[in-house]
Protein backbone atom coordinates (compact mmCIF):
# COMPACT_ATOMS: atom_id res chain seq x y z
CA UNK A 1 0.00 0.00 0.00
CA UNK A 2 1.28 3.48 -0.83
CA UNK A 3 1.75 5.76 2.16
CA UNK A 4 0.49 9.33 2.19
CA UNK A 5 2.35 12.26 3.74
CA UNK A 6 0.80 13.85 6.79
CA UNK A 7 0.41 17.61 6.89
CA UNK A 8 1.03 17.79 10.67
CA UNK A 9 4.17 15.70 11.27
CA UNK A 10 4.55 16.72 14.91
CA UNK A 11 0.87 16.40 15.78
CA UNK A 12 1.11 12.67 16.50
CA UNK A 13 4.06 10.95 18.21
CA UNK A 14 4.60 7.19 18.42
CA UNK A 15 6.77 5.26 20.88
CA UNK A 16 8.05 1.92 19.51
CA UNK A 17 9.24 -0.31 22.36
CA UNK A 18 10.03 -3.58 20.54
CA UNK A 19 12.31 -4.73 17.77
CA UNK A 20 10.41 -4.43 14.50
CA UNK A 21 11.15 -4.70 10.79
CA UNK A 22 12.52 -1.57 9.14
CA UNK A 23 9.50 -1.40 6.79
CA UNK A 24 7.32 0.05 9.57
CA UNK A 25 9.90 2.71 10.39
CA UNK A 26 10.34 3.55 6.71
CA UNK A 27 6.61 3.92 6.11
CA UNK A 28 6.30 6.24 9.10
CA UNK A 29 9.26 8.31 7.87
CA UNK A 30 7.78 8.50 4.37
CA UNK A 31 4.54 9.81 5.87
CA UNK A 32 6.40 12.31 8.09
CA UNK A 33 5.09 10.69 11.26
CA UNK A 34 7.15 11.44 14.36
CA UNK A 35 8.34 8.37 16.28
CA UNK A 36 10.91 7.25 18.83
CA UNK A 37 12.33 3.78 18.19
CA UNK A 38 13.54 2.25 21.48
CA UNK A 39 13.66 -1.56 21.18
CA UNK A 40 16.01 -1.60 24.19
CA UNK A 41 13.56 0.10 26.55
CA UNK A 42 12.05 -1.64 29.59
CA UNK A 43 8.58 -1.15 31.03
CA UNK A 44 9.71 1.18 33.80
CA UNK A 45 11.40 3.57 31.40
CA UNK A 46 8.54 3.34 28.91
CA UNK A 47 6.08 4.25 31.70
CA UNK A 48 8.07 7.40 32.36
CA UNK A 49 8.01 8.43 28.70
CA UNK A 50 4.60 7.35 27.48
CA UNK A 51 2.72 10.51 28.51
CA UNK A 52 4.61 12.34 25.75
CA UNK A 53 3.27 10.03 23.05
CA UNK A 54 -0.02 9.50 21.24
CA UNK A 55 0.74 6.01 19.94
CA UNK A 56 2.46 2.87 21.20
CA UNK A 57 3.86 0.04 19.06
CA UNK A 58 4.68 -3.18 20.91
CA UNK A 59 5.06 -6.90 20.34
CA UNK A 60 5.23 -8.90 23.56
CA UNK A 61 7.87 -7.11 25.61
CA UNK A 62 5.61 -6.33 28.58
CA UNK A 63 2.01 -6.19 29.74
CA UNK A 64 0.23 -2.97 28.85
CA UNK A 65 -1.89 -3.06 31.97
CA UNK A 66 -4.16 -0.49 33.62
CA UNK A 67 -1.33 1.10 35.59
CA UNK A 68 0.70 1.62 32.41
CA UNK A 69 -2.31 3.00 30.56
CA UNK A 70 -2.93 5.44 33.43
CA UNK A 71 0.52 6.90 32.76
CA UNK A 72 -0.33 7.26 29.07
CA UNK A 73 -2.43 10.39 29.40
CA UNK A 74 -2.22 11.29 25.69
CA UNK A 75 -2.40 7.80 24.24
CA UNK A 76 -4.82 7.32 21.33
CA UNK A 77 -3.69 4.03 19.82
CA UNK A 78 -1.80 0.85 20.71
CA UNK A 79 -0.57 -1.22 17.77
CA UNK A 80 0.71 -4.75 18.38
CA UNK A 81 2.97 -6.41 15.82
CA UNK A 82 1.47 -9.84 16.36
CA UNK A 83 -1.75 -11.81 16.38
CA UNK A 84 -4.17 -10.62 19.04
CA UNK A 85 -3.84 -8.14 21.88
CA UNK A 86 -3.71 -10.44 24.89
CA UNK A 87 -0.75 -8.63 26.49
CA UNK A 88 -2.88 -5.47 26.53
CA UNK A 89 -5.70 -4.73 28.98
CA UNK A 90 -8.08 -4.23 26.08
CA UNK A 91 -11.15 -3.55 28.22
CA UNK A 92 -9.43 -0.75 30.12
CA UNK A 93 -7.90 0.64 26.93
CA UNK A 94 -11.34 0.83 25.33
CA UNK A 95 -12.71 2.57 28.42
CA UNK A 96 -10.02 5.19 27.83
CA UNK A 97 -11.04 5.43 24.14
CA UNK A 98 -7.72 4.02 22.98
CA UNK A 99 -7.83 2.33 19.58
CA UNK A 100 -6.23 -1.13 19.41
CA UNK A 101 -4.64 -2.70 16.34
CA UNK A 102 -3.07 -6.09 15.76
CA UNK A 103 -1.58 -7.66 12.64
CA UNK A 104 -3.25 -11.06 12.64
CA UNK A 105 -2.97 -11.34 8.87
CA UNK A 106 0.82 -11.07 9.05
CA UNK A 107 1.73 -14.43 10.57
CA UNK A 108 -1.22 -16.72 9.85
CA UNK A 109 0.60 -18.49 7.00
CA UNK A 110 3.63 -19.05 9.22
CA UNK A 111 1.50 -20.52 12.02
CA UNK A 112 -0.34 -22.85 9.64
CA UNK A 113 2.85 -24.20 8.09
CA UNK A 114 4.56 -24.65 11.46
CA UNK A 115 1.68 -26.51 13.08
CA UNK A 116 1.25 -28.80 10.08
CA UNK A 117 4.98 -29.50 10.26
CA UNK A 118 4.66 -30.44 13.94
CA UNK A 119 1.65 -32.64 13.15
CA UNK A 120 3.48 -34.50 10.37
CA UNK A 121 6.45 -34.96 12.69
CA UNK A 122 4.21 -36.52 15.32
CA UNK A 123 2.33 -38.75 12.92
CA UNK A 124 5.56 -40.07 11.44
CA UNK A 125 7.62 -40.23 14.66
CA UNK A 126 10.26 -37.98 13.09
CA UNK A 127 11.85 -36.61 16.27
CA UNK A 128 12.14 -40.05 17.86
CA UNK A 129 13.41 -41.70 14.69
CA UNK A 130 16.00 -38.97 14.21
CA UNK A 131 17.36 -39.46 17.73
CA UNK A 132 17.46 -43.24 17.27
CA UNK A 133 19.36 -43.13 13.99
CA UNK A 134 21.89 -40.68 15.46
CA UNK A 135 22.31 -43.09 18.37
CA UNK A 136 22.95 -46.05 16.05
CA UNK A 137 19.47 -47.68 16.04
CA UNK A 138 17.67 -48.52 12.79
CA UNK A 139 14.09 -49.31 13.90
CA UNK A 140 11.69 -49.34 10.96
CA UNK A 141 8.66 -51.15 12.34
CA UNK A 142 8.74 -49.23 15.64
CA UNK A 143 8.50 -45.97 13.68
CA UNK A 144 5.71 -46.89 11.28
CA UNK A 145 3.73 -43.69 10.72
CA UNK A 146 0.16 -42.62 9.99
CA UNK A 147 -1.09 -40.69 6.96
CA UNK A 148 -3.09 -37.48 7.08
CA UNK A 149 -5.06 -38.60 4.04
CA UNK A 150 -8.68 -39.33 4.98
CA UNK A 151 -8.52 -37.81 8.46
CA UNK A 152 -10.94 -35.21 9.85
CA UNK A 153 -9.31 -32.07 11.25
CA UNK A 154 -11.34 -30.02 13.70
CA UNK A 155 -10.48 -26.34 14.07
CA UNK A 156 -11.55 -24.28 17.07
CA UNK A 157 -11.69 -20.71 15.78
CA UNK A 158 -11.97 -19.64 12.14
CA UNK A 159 -10.34 -16.23 11.95
CA UNK A 160 -7.19 -15.46 9.97
CA UNK A 161 -5.18 -18.27 11.56
CA UNK A 162 -7.92 -20.87 11.39
CA UNK A 163 -8.66 -20.20 7.74
CA UNK A 164 -4.96 -20.18 6.82
CA UNK A 165 -4.59 -23.57 8.51
CA UNK A 166 -7.60 -24.94 6.63
CA UNK A 167 -6.27 -23.65 3.32
CA UNK A 168 -2.88 -25.26 3.85
CA UNK A 169 -4.51 -28.56 4.79
CA UNK A 170 -6.54 -28.59 1.57
CA UNK A 171 -3.79 -30.41 -0.35
CA UNK A 172 -3.65 -33.32 2.09
CA UNK A 173 -7.02 -34.87 1.19
CA UNK A 174 -8.44 -34.33 4.65
CA UNK A 175 -11.86 -33.15 5.74
CA UNK A 176 -11.71 -29.88 7.68
CA UNK A 177 -14.50 -28.87 10.05
CA UNK A 178 -14.52 -25.72 12.15
CA UNK A 179 -16.33 -24.24 15.13
CA UNK A 180 -16.27 -20.55 16.02
CA UNK A 181 -18.50 -19.25 18.81
CA UNK A 182 -18.42 -15.71 17.41
CA UNK A 183 -18.88 -16.41 13.70
CA UNK A 184 -21.46 -18.18 11.62
CA UNK A 185 -22.14 -18.81 7.96
CA UNK A 186 -18.40 -19.15 7.27
CA UNK A 187 -18.37 -22.47 5.40
CA UNK A 188 -16.05 -22.06 2.41
CA UNK A 189 -13.84 -24.03 0.06
CA UNK A 190 -11.52 -25.04 2.87
CA UNK A 191 -13.71 -25.83 5.89
CA UNK A 192 -17.25 -26.74 6.87
CA UNK A 193 -18.87 -24.90 9.77
CA UNK A 194 -20.08 -27.30 12.48
CA UNK A 195 -21.15 -27.27 16.12
CA UNK A 196 -18.79 -28.03 18.99
CA UNK A 197 -20.67 -31.32 19.36
CA UNK A 198 -19.63 -32.28 15.83
CA UNK A 199 -16.01 -31.27 16.54
CA UNK A 200 -15.75 -33.68 19.49
CA UNK A 201 -17.64 -36.42 17.64
CA UNK A 202 -15.79 -36.39 14.32
CA UNK A 203 -12.26 -35.02 14.83
CA UNK A 204 -9.14 -37.12 14.42
CA UNK A 205 -7.02 -33.99 14.90
CA UNK A 206 -7.89 -30.92 16.98
CA UNK A 207 -6.18 -27.60 16.24
CA UNK A 208 -6.67 -24.45 18.33
CA UNK A 209 -6.99 -21.01 16.71
CA UNK A 210 -8.66 -18.82 19.34
CA UNK A 211 -7.42 -15.86 21.41
CA UNK A 212 -6.90 -16.09 25.14
CA UNK A 213 -10.00 -14.79 26.92
CA UNK A 214 -11.85 -15.57 30.13
CA UNK A 215 -13.86 -18.11 28.14
CA UNK A 216 -10.91 -19.85 26.50
CA UNK A 217 -8.62 -19.95 29.55
CA UNK A 218 -8.22 -23.67 30.36
CA UNK A 219 -10.75 -24.51 27.64
CA UNK A 220 -9.00 -27.81 26.92
CA UNK A 221 -9.22 -29.51 30.29
CA UNK A 222 -10.05 -33.00 31.50
CA UNK A 223 -13.80 -32.49 31.17
CA UNK A 224 -13.50 -31.12 27.63
CA UNK A 225 -11.22 -33.91 26.44
CA UNK A 226 -13.54 -36.55 27.88
CA UNK A 227 -16.17 -35.74 25.22
CA UNK A 228 -14.08 -36.80 22.21
CA UNK A 229 -15.36 -39.98 20.62
CA UNK A 230 -11.99 -41.25 19.34
CA UNK A 231 -8.29 -40.73 20.08
CA UNK A 232 -6.98 -37.45 18.68
CA UNK A 233 -3.85 -35.50 17.88
CA UNK A 234 -3.88 -32.11 19.62
CA UNK A 235 -2.22 -29.01 18.12
CA UNK A 236 -1.74 -25.97 20.36
CA UNK A 237 -0.33 -22.94 18.54
CA UNK A 238 -2.65 -20.23 19.85
CA UNK A 239 -2.05 -19.23 23.49
CA UNK A 240 -0.58 -21.43 26.22
CA UNK A 241 -3.18 -21.02 28.99
CA UNK A 242 -5.93 -22.35 26.69
CA UNK A 243 -4.69 -25.89 27.41
CA UNK A 244 -4.43 -27.49 30.85
CA UNK A 245 -1.21 -29.49 30.47
CA UNK A 246 -1.86 -32.08 33.24
CA UNK A 247 -5.17 -32.95 31.57
CA UNK A 248 -3.38 -33.56 28.26
CA UNK A 249 -0.78 -35.76 29.95
CA UNK A 250 -3.52 -37.79 31.62
CA UNK A 251 -5.29 -38.21 28.28
CA UNK A 252 -2.00 -39.24 26.68
CA UNK A 253 -1.41 -41.93 29.31
CA UNK A 254 -4.98 -43.18 28.74
CA UNK A 255 -4.37 -43.18 24.96
CA UNK A 256 -7.28 -40.85 24.30
CA UNK A 257 -4.68 -38.44 22.93
CA UNK A 258 -2.31 -40.06 20.43
CA UNK A 259 0.11 -37.15 20.35
CA UNK A 260 0.25 -33.41 21.07
CA UNK A 261 2.19 -30.51 19.58
CA UNK A 262 2.80 -27.38 21.65
CA UNK A 263 4.30 -24.21 20.23
CA UNK A 264 2.86 -22.38 23.25
CA UNK A 265 2.70 -23.33 26.91
CA UNK A 266 0.92 -21.86 29.95
CA UNK A 267 4.34 -20.83 31.29
CA UNK A 268 7.08 -19.89 28.86
CA UNK A 269 10.82 -19.22 29.21
CA UNK A 270 13.25 -20.55 31.75
CA UNK A 271 13.74 -20.89 34.66
CA UNK A 272 9.98 -20.54 35.29
CA UNK A 273 9.05 -23.27 32.80
CA UNK A 274 11.48 -25.75 34.31
CA UNK A 275 9.93 -25.21 37.74
CA UNK A 276 6.46 -26.37 36.66
CA UNK A 277 5.36 -29.67 38.19
CA UNK A 278 4.32 -31.02 34.79
CA UNK A 279 7.44 -30.01 32.87
CA UNK A 280 9.50 -33.16 33.49
CA UNK A 281 6.59 -35.37 32.40
CA UNK A 282 6.15 -33.28 29.26
CA UNK A 283 9.73 -33.53 28.04
CA UNK A 284 9.96 -37.29 28.63
CA UNK A 285 7.14 -38.02 26.17
CA UNK A 286 8.05 -39.01 22.60
CA UNK A 287 4.41 -38.41 21.71
CA UNK A 288 4.74 -34.70 22.46
CA UNK A 289 6.45 -32.17 20.17
CA UNK A 290 7.58 -28.81 21.51
CA UNK A 291 8.79 -25.53 20.02
CA UNK A 292 9.52 -22.18 21.75
CA UNK A 293 6.58 -20.01 20.60
CA UNK A 294 8.02 -19.50 17.13
CA UNK A 295 5.19 -20.73 14.89
CA UNK A 296 4.30 -17.21 13.78
CA UNK A 297 7.85 -15.87 13.79
CA UNK A 298 9.43 -16.49 10.39
CA UNK A 299 11.66 -14.27 8.27
CA UNK A 300 8.65 -13.52 6.09
CA UNK A 301 6.19 -12.87 8.93
CA UNK A 302 8.66 -10.45 10.57
CA UNK A 303 8.25 -8.27 7.47
CA UNK A 304 4.52 -8.82 6.99
CA UNK A 305 3.59 -8.03 10.60
CA UNK A 306 5.36 -4.67 10.43
CA UNK A 307 4.10 -3.86 6.94
CA UNK A 308 0.46 -4.53 7.80
CA UNK A 309 0.70 -2.65 11.09
CA UNK A 310 2.22 0.41 9.42
CA UNK A 311 -0.68 0.55 6.96
CA UNK A 312 -3.22 0.30 9.80
CA UNK A 313 -1.54 3.10 11.74
CA UNK A 314 -1.40 5.38 8.71
CA UNK A 315 -5.02 4.61 7.83
CA UNK A 316 -6.03 5.56 11.39
CA UNK A 317 -4.14 8.86 11.15
CA UNK A 318 -5.77 9.74 7.84
CA UNK A 319 -9.24 8.86 9.11
CA UNK A 320 -8.72 10.97 12.22
CA UNK A 321 -7.66 14.04 10.25
CA UNK A 322 -3.95 13.93 10.92
CA UNK A 323 -3.50 14.12 7.15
Amino acid sequence: MTTHNLRNPTAFRILIVDDIHEILLQKLRDANVSFLYRPDIDKSEASGLISDFNGLVIRSKFQVDASFIDQATNLQLIARAGAGTDNIDDHYAKEKNIQLFAANQGNCDAVGEHMIGMLLGLMNNLNRADRQVRAGSWLREENRGHELNGKTVGLIGYGHNGRAMAKKLSGFDVRVIAYDKYKWGFTDTYAQEVSMEEIVRQSDILSLHVPLTRETNNLVDQEYLSHFRKPIYLLSGARGPIVHIPAVLDALYQNSIIGAAFDVLPVEKFPELGAQTWYQQLIKEDRIALSPHVAGWTVESYFKLADILADKILSYLRENQYN
